[in-house]
């Protein structure tokens, strides 16, 4: 191993190298779910970009989540394929630390959004009359902001902070990547206040947003209750259903990952429940927002006539 008598200067990532036999599998899945990704929300910032009538606000937080969403999923995946093809799964000591940054960078972003999506789905469905006037371009561009400030500066405390901490013995991570509690399981003596600091960091980011969110749709549902007819309860609840589909998947395995006690870490089960704010909400993200959402799909319906129609005139000017 890579380290000095004193501290670690290269983590080994386990990830799935352990199970030898399904590495080709995994390859496979994991290079089409990171294609499918990336493809599904380019598609969706270019359907939401080209297309006026999707100049809202909805689909201003639409098109900053899709963008995160990309760049989530590229900290971590490209290195998993990478180590999946390669006997030599080492990380630098700042390689990991870069990784984690960004990992917290984009997640941390990610919970500050989809508040800010909530809040926008409160306006819209609670103050239809005033909407556009009270989410205009610089209150949607400052809250936009403010989750991306505010995910820089978490990430920033939780990096500083964890590799600030003595690493020595086994410099094994058993994860795809450089998460906080498998690093953190590497930390020498006692790390019970770090543990208690960190839970505490992790329950506010994670369920101040949260509660903001069960805030804003409790004050929808009670809207929508209100609404007389059936089809308009029904519109109503559908704007809000692609957004508690992702706030769900996200938010669910977020609080059991991260907010308890290092005691109770099960590191096989935590790295498949890993995947699926890491791996699974960004994929879902293009999926779920176009197959569920009328205006996106009558958006690429048009996207794709445009290019028929460009492709058919391009062959006819050969001839």
């Amino acid at each position: 191993m890579k380290r000095n008598k004193t501290s670690v200067i290269v983590f080994v990532i386990l990830g799935f190298s352990h199970r030898p036999d399904v590495k080709a599998f995994f390859f496979i899945l994991f290079l089409c779910i990171y294609i499918i990704t990336v493809l599904g929300n380019l598609i969706i910032l270019l359907v939401i970009n080209m297309d006026p009538a999707l100049h809202t606000p909805m689909y201003f937080f639409l098109r900053n989540l899709s963008f995160l969403e990309i760049c989530y999923t590229s900290v971590t995946l490209p290195r998993v394929l990478v180590n999946l093809l390669s006997s030599d799964t080492s990380i630098s000591f700042a390689g990991c630390a870069l990784q984690m940054y960004f990992f917290l960078f984009f997640g941390a972003t990610e919970c500050c959004l989809l508040a800010a999506m909530a809040y926008d789905r409160y306006r819209a469905i609670c103050n239809p009359l005033h909407y556009m006037d009270i989410m205009n371009k610089k209150v949607c561009t400052q809250l936009a902001a403010s989750s991306w400030i505010c995910g820089n500066l978490v990430a920033l405390g939780h990096t500083i902070f964890i590799f600030s901490l003595p690493f020595c013995g086994s410099n094994v991570i058993n994860h795809f990547f450089c998460e906080i509690q498998p690093v953190l399981m590497l930390v020498c003596g006692d790390t019970y206040w770090n543990e208690l600091q960190i839970i505490l960091a992790a329950a506010f980011v994670i369920l101040m947003p949260f509660l903001l969110i069960l805030v804003s749709y409790s004050l929808i549902i009670s809207s929508i209750l209100k609404i007389r007819s059936a089809k308009g309860r029904y519109k109503a609840f559908s704007t809000c259903s692609s957004h508690l589909i992702v706030v769900t998947i996200f938010y669910g395995t977020a609080v059991f990952i991260y907010i308890r006690p290092k005691s109770s870490y099960y590191l096989d089960v935590d790295k498949v429940l890993s995947l699926f704010y890491s791996v699974v909400t960004p994929i879902l993200n293009p999926i779920i927002y176009s197959l569920r959402n009328r205006e996106v799909k009558g958006a690429l319906s048009k996207m794709r006539m445009n290019i028929f129609n460009a492709a058919t005139t391009a062959f006819d000017q050969k001839k």
